[in-house]
């Protein structure tokens, strides 16, 4: 075997084994997913967001909730019968008002039980399609956060300060445009989360707390910890299923990059000062 053949049976190997790897993985996922079938009896929807290497180069992509997840997802729930209770597993940054609109009413609508787990974190348009379901399940740690929405990559609750507190003839034109569209985004939002917690709280109630979420009262990457949604008055299971972590362990992140976190085995016997 030459110089030459020992290059290209690299250059093989090199394209076949991310292959089989990202098979394999599939595979593993799949069967997690039949074994929470199982346990549940109801059908397992996945809506992952990792940072995940492509390609030959390991280039990466960071993923948000997009026009194609609603349409997969929304495929999903009109492909389950009635009487079948669906399992979300949600972890997200969030992503598109209108993906995650589309999502959290089909959930709702689905007459038997729905419910979302949440291992990590479920951000803004997560954290829509999190009130949506009959069932919340989260980490005793995972966090949802505020859905306020965002003009230009700016908080429409911000602009809309700009405005109150500038005289009119201060604020230029782009910004009243803005201020417009950040006015119309707010009340809409909150008219969709009033309409999604309606059938768990009194209309007020379901208004003030959507009025608390959209509003603009926290940053929008503020973390609202499972406690906190109790003490709202939202029903918060933290028991979630182990089966749940190992399937988020089947969604790794990169592995061209140094990790930055590293951990060791428990101690023998649990007692750390003791010498083995």
């Amino acid at each position: 075997m030459t110089i030459f053949d020992l290059f290209w049976l690299f250059l093989i190997l090199s394209w076949m084994l991310p292959a089989y790897q990202r098979w394999r993985t599939v595979q593993q996922r799949l069967a997690m997913t039949q074994k929470l079938r199982r346990m549940r009896g109801s059908r397992i929807i996945t809506l992952i967001h990792r940072q995940e290497s492509f390609g030959f180069l390991g280039l990466f992509q960071r993923r948000f909730i997009s026009i194609e997840d609603s349409e997969q997802i929304l495929r999903a729930i009109r492909s389950t019968p009635k009487d079948v209770p669906i399992d979300l597993i949600l972890h997200t940054p969030g992503g598109l008002v209108l993906a995650s609109e589309q999502i959290a009413r089909a959930l709702q609508k689905h007459e038997a039980r729905t419910a979302v787990f949440i291992p990590h974190y479920a951000m803004s348009g997560g954290t829509m399609i999190a009130l949506a379901a009959d069932e919340l399940w989260m980490d005793e740690h995972a966090v949802v956060g505020p859905i306020d929405p965002q003009i230009g990559g700016y908080p429409a609750a911000s602009i809309l300060k700009v405005v109150e507190e500038k005289p009119i003839s201060e604020v230029d034109d782009n910004t009243l445009i803005m201020a417009d569209l950040a006015r119309k985004a707010v009340r809409q939002v909150e008219d969709t989360v009033t309409d999604l917690l309606k059938g768990k709280f009194p209309e007020e109630r379901a208004r003030e707390l959507a009025r608390t979420l959209t509003e603009g009262r926290w940053t929008h990457d503020y973390p609202i910890r499972a406690d906190q949604l109790q003490e709202m008055g939202f029903t918060v299971r933290t028991d979630l299923p182990e089966e749940i972590y190992a399937l988020m362990d089947l969604y790794p992140q990169p592995q061209n990059q140094r990790p930055s976190v590293t951990y060791s085995p428990l101690p023998p016997t649990g007692r750390p000062n003791e010498e083995q």
